[in-house]
């Protein structure tokens, strides 16, 4: 009994201690490196513990990473500890599983299958995190600790991200590998009562890992190394950085918020731009149904005589003015030279709680979830529209939609040769800055077309499909929390990627063989 208290002990340490390096390798910390070997102390915890213990301490990995990671949500209005403890613990669920999964099949055929299948099972978690209705959470995954590390993620395009997780994962089973050999005739082991691995197991699993990293590597440089080329279309990108209480108080801000994106525009125009793009929500109330408003902007579109995509909503997140029925939703529009209404764009994922209410008909949340005046505040759209500058056209993600790599692949797919994202995240922490930048990097990369970022108070920028983040609106050396614009050319692709033509597939493996994994074991003799 005493010897399992010191192993239950030493585990969750073990596992804290991953939890710790994994949080730290995520932007905006931007410690990278970290995640090469961060999940080592959960996989070696997890070769001494039993299936429910290793439940619990992978459990515990994640409700600690996941508290640490969301950190920026503490900046939304109304979001308290008891919310933070509950996505703490919802999103620590796929790790917990992680774990369980692990040491059955760990239980069953010992240390080195388990080992070998870990990168599955993590994909496969990773991939059912990001696609769980309501509260579907496709950010940050592993490989978004890598977004800056552009050599090691050109294969994005034929995996999606998912397949620079499982590489990051392949590493780390690695290592752990090799320290298991190591502990193979040690004190320790007999203390423990380590499940250890063979030397000549460590040596092929080191080996391919390296085998593996190499071939990425290399593929990666042959990518960078490729001139880009192609049709160019001028963007420019506004950020007014209107604040908070400016946001949940259009009506009597309007003139500033309409008076700040003007100055900003006219000075964008001296670039003499293709298109002109202002962030989600940037108008002070809807256009459609506010005539002064569109009359307003339309003088301003007028005058600029460029294409415009501006973002529209009735009513600001979280705001606190009245429900109507009559409301559009969250949009972005797509105006002619001459003020004409192209297109229209409607959100099509709503973020939970603070869009619309999920399941608000069949399910009686509770209050400290749910006020009872809380009420759907925007309609979803089901349309993939793409708009048309001559012969490029474009789609447009607004907010989170970046983040859901199959939702903004459906826009290229359709044949978007350039994507625009507008979003307002000034309602959150830093830190969900820079994880939505890591996001777009991937899609950029995953579809290999070129992306601009609109946002109200940063991080705005623009991303080449190699992934390459070659321009942020900055002023006086920072890049939140201030106004600006930036001018660039977006160099045009015709190519369709793997990813781009067939999605997931590569998650879909993984989840086919963790599926085996876990049912094999009751049918197989069991390997001591």
């Amino acid at each position: 009994m005493h010897v399992r208290i010191i192993s239950f002990v030493f585990a969750f340490l073990l596992s804290l201690s991953a939890a710790i390096l994994l949080a730290f390798s995520f932007p905006a910390t931007d410690i990278s490196w970290l995640a090469w070997f961060a999940l080592v102390p959960l996989l070696i915890a997890l070769s001494f513990t039993r299936v429910f213990s290793g439940f619990f301490v992978s459990y515990c990995c994640g409700i600690f990473s996941s508290a640490i990671i969301y950190d920026w949500i503490f900046a939304a209005p109304g979001y308290q500890l008891l919310h933070h403890a509950i996505l703490a613990l919802i999103v620590g669920l796929y790790s917990g599983i992680f774990g369980l999964i692990y040491a059955h099949v760990r239980n069953r055929w010992r240390t080195t299958v388990a080992l070998v299948c870990a990168p599955f099972i993590w994909v496969t978690m990773e991939y059912i995190r990001s696609n769980v209705s309501f509260l579907s959470l496709p950010f940050p995954t592993l490989a978004h600790t890598q977004y800056q590390n552009l050599r090691m993620i050109q294969a994005a395009e034929f995996t999606g991200a998912y397949g620079i997780s499982f590489l990051i994962v392949v590493v780390n089973v690695a290592i752990t590998s090799v320290i298991l050999a190591l502990l193979s005739n040690t004190r320790i082991r007999d203390d423990l009562n380590f499940q250890t691995q063979s030397a000549k197991g460590a040596l092929v699993m080191a080996s391919a890992a390296i085998l593996l990293l190499v071939g990425v590597s290399v593929w990666g440089q042959m990518a960078l190394n490729k001139p880009q080329s192609g049709k160019q279309i001028r963007v420019s990108v506004v950020q007014g950085n209107i604040g908070k209480e400016m946001k949940s108080n259009t009506r009597k801000y309007a003139d500033h918020i309409m008076g700040t994106y003007a100055r900003l525009t006219a000075e964008a125009l001296k670039d003499s731009p293709d298109l002109v793009v202002w962030p989600e929500a940037a108008t002070p109330g809807l256009v459609l149904k506010n005539l002064s408003l569109q009359q307003e902007l339309v003088s301003l579109i007028r005058q600029a005589e460029q294409h415009f995509l501006i973002g529209s909503s009735e009513y600001a997140k979280f705001s606190d003015e009245p429900f109507d029925e009559n409301k559009y939703g969250n949009t972005a529009l797509f105006f002619s030279p001459s003020g004409k209404l192209l297109g229209q764009y409607l959100k099509i994922f709503l973020i939970p709680f603070g869009e619309y209410v999920p399941y608000e008909d069949t399910i009686h949340w509770p209050e400290f979830i749910v006020s009872k005046e809380s009420r759907a505040r925007d309609i979803p759209g089901t349309e993939f529209t793409l708009f048309q500058i001559e012969d490029a056209r474009f789609g447009v993600v607004i907010c989170s939609e970046g983040a859901f790599p199959n939702l903004f692949r459906k826009f290229v797919k359709s044949g978007a040769d350039f994507m625009l994202n507008i979003t307002n995240e000034g309602w959150f922490g830093e830190s969900a800055l820079h994880q939505k930048v890591a996001a777009s990097v991937f899609r950029a990369v995953e579809n290999r077309v070129p992306l601009a970022r609109a946002t109200n108070t940063g991080i705005s920028c623009f991303i080449n499909p190699l992934g390459e983040v070659y321009g942020k609106v900055r002023k006086q050396g920072r890049e939140i929390l201030v106004d600006g614009y930036l001018t660039q050319d977006l160099t045009l692709t015709q190519k369709k990627t793997i990813y781009t033509r067939f999605g997931n597939l590569f998650a879909y493996l993984n989840l086919m063989v963790v599926v085996v994994m876990i049912i094999i074991p009751f049918f197989v003799r069991t390997v001591r």
